[in-house]
C-alpha cells in the first residue's frame, strides 16, 4: 500500500519551511509523506491542494490559515480528501474580529506604517527567527496578505459537520490569538475528529501532535 501523501498548508505570513520544521518528523514516523508547498496568497493555498490531487484522496490540512484553507476544501471536494491534520484553527466562519484576524490587520498597519524591522522589534526567540525569515520571504506581498487573510473565511459549524473523513486536530490552551475553544468546537462539529492540546512554552514542534490525533481517528 503507497504511503499517504499529507498536504500542509502554512499559517498567516508563515511559510512552508515552517510547515516542514513541524511536521516532517512526526509525519515519517507514520510512514506518511509530506508535502509543503511554496505559497504566499491565499488562492495558491487553494491551487496548491487542486494541483497536488493526482486521481486518488490525500489528507491534506495545515496550520491556523491553512487549517481554514485545508478544510474548506475538503468541504467542497470530499471524494478527494483522505483526512485532515489541523494545527491552531482561529476562527469559525467570518472572521468578526477573531484575534488573529486583529493580529494580521495590526501586523498590516505596524509594517505599513513603520517597517518591517519594526514589526520584527516586538518578537523574540524561535517566533523571532521564524517571522523574520517567512515575512521577508513575502516581500511586496506581505501587507495584502495580511489583510486578505484577516477578511477570509473559515469553515462554518456546520460545513465542518459534514465533513467524514479521520481528522486530527490540535489546539493551545494558552494561545490567546488562538483560542482554545475553537479547536474544541471545530472537534465536536467533525464526526470523525481527535483533539490534542499543547501549551505555549511547547511551540513550536508540540503543533505536530496533530499527526498522531490524525492516527487516533483512523482507528
Amino acid at each position: 500500500m503507497p504511503a499517504a501523501t499529507v498536504v500542509l498548508l502554512p499559517g498567516t505570513a508563515s511559510d512552508e519551511v515552517f510547515v516542514r520544521t513541524v511536521f516532517a518528523e512526526p509525519l515519517s514516523q507514520v510512514g506518511a509523506v509530506l508535502t509543503a508547498p511554496r505559497v504566499r496568497t491565499l488562492c495558491e493555498r487553494l491551487t496548491a491542494l487542486d494541483t497536488a490531487w493526482e486521481g486518488h484522496p490525500i489528507v491534506v490540512g495545515g496550520v491556523s490559515l491553512g487549517a481554514h484553507v485545508a478544510a474548506l476544501w475538503a468541504v467542497r471536494n470530499p471524494d478527494k480528501c483522505a483526512g485532515l491534520v489541523l494545527a491552531l484553527p482561529a476562527w469559525t466562519g467570518a472572521a468578526n474580529g477573531a484575534p488573529a484576524a486583529l493580529a494580521a490587520k495590526a501586523s498590516a498597519q505596524v509594517v505599513t506604517e513603520h517597517g518591517l524591522d519594526a514589526a520584527l522589534a516586538s518578537t523574540t526567540g524561535w517566533l523571532h527567527d521564524e517571522l523574520t525569515r517567512a515575512w521577508r520571504g513575502y516581500g511586496d506581498r506581505l501587507v495584502p496578505h495580511f489583510e486578505e487573510a484577516a477578511e477570509s473565511a473559515a469553515p462554518t459549524l456546520d460545513e465542518l459537520r459534514s465533513l467524514r473523513v479521520p481528522t486530527g486536530i490540535v489546539g493551545c490552551t494558552d494561545d490567546p490569538v488562538h483560542p482554545i475553544a475553537v479547536a474544541r468546537a471545530w472537534a465536536e462539529a467533525v464526526p470523525r475528529a481527535v483533539l490534542t492540546t499543547t501549551t505555549l512554552d511547547a511551540y513550536p514542534h508540540a503543533l505536530g501532535r496533530a499527526v498522531q490525533a490524525w492516527q487516533q481517528a483512523l482507528g
